[in-house]
């Protein structure tokens, strides 16, 4: 085994290597040196924070302003039906069912500023409901449904086999043909002797014109039941129950057709909105 060598330097290294630590120590910290030492500090201080889970619940419990509403107004409507309804308050019922979430207040304000009532609201066409601020396709399919199945319903009523045996009975019998439409239509009530509804046919949607409504065609239906007589019905857009001279024009065209095959033209009603207009009762088919 190698002796160590006692020399004046092998003494004196233990005193040389404590002076180097001490020096070490006393020299100031470096950047980098800084920053170890600090960061765990602040990640301590992090740690003193109030943790999100105790915060959480409190914004959890924060009621919206509209809580409880859709809940109030749908027991409102089961208990007394909408007859204390504001018309926004019909429209926003309705848009709960296409908009689950949400407040629907400022839609049905919106349709109503935009179209001006209820009636209009309903009656608008699908393209400009589209239009309102917060009405999607749904909310625009929901609404336009309410007029159609509202006619549906009222369809649903009339009594198939009803005797119309006055031109009053004719009118109301008919007017749930057009609750709703905003297109002009022509209805043909087919009649047996008794004045009994044999059928009731659309025979046209559109523009109605003397030109447009095909004679051929309402003969051929009303032969097709085997009719005695026949009532024919179309509306005016317009709102006005009024008969035109088209209208007049047409009526004759289609007695002198229907009298050529012996069936007999009982009356041609004009319907405008709730109100409707008899050939019969103002004297027209007087002269034939």
């Amino acid at each position: 085994m190698d002796e160590i060598e006692n020399t004046p330097q092998s003494r004196n290294a233990p005193e040389a290597i404590a002076a180097q630590d001490i020096a070490e120590v006393r020299a100031p910290l470096s950047e980098e040196s800084k920053t170890s030492v600090i960061t765990p500090r602040i990640r301590d201080a992090k740690q003193d924070t109030v943790p999100s889970s105790v915060i959480t619940p409190r914004i959890r419990d924060a009621k919206p302003l509209h809580e409880g509403h859709r809940a109030r107004l749908k027991a409102r409507f089961r208990a007394h039906g909408m007859d204390n309804f504001d018309d926004h308050n019909v429209l926003e019922l309705l848009l709960f069912y296409s908009k689950p979430r949400g407040d629907t207040n400022p839609t049905a304000h919106e349709l109503l500023n935009r179209f001006g009532s209820l009636s209009e609201v309903f009656d608008a066409p699908f393209e400009e409901l589209e239009k309102t601020l917060g009405v999607g396709e749904t909310s625009a399919l929901l609404i336009k449904l309410i007029p159609q199945i509202a006619r549906r319903y009222l369809l649903s009523r009339t009594v198939p086999d009803k005797v119309l045996d006055s031109s009053k009975r004719a009118g109301e019998y008919l007017m749930p043909y057009f609750f709703g439409e905003r297109d002009e239509c022509v209805y043909l009530v087919c009649l047996d002797a008794k004045c009994k509804v044999l059928a009731t046919r659309l025979i046209l949607r559109g523009s109605v014109n003397s030109a447009a409504i095909n004679v051929r065609k309402i003969v051929e239906v009303a032969l097709s039941f085997n009719s005695t007589s026949v009532v024919l019905a179309h509306n005016h857009t317009s709102g006005i129950a009024i008969p035109s001279v088209e209208d007049k024009t047409t009526t004759t065209r289609l007695y002198d057709a229907l009298a050529a095959v012996d069936i007999n033209l009982a009356d041609h009603i004009v319907v405008a909105d709730d109100d409707f207009v008899s050939f019969a009762d103002n004297g027209f088919f007087r002269h034939f």
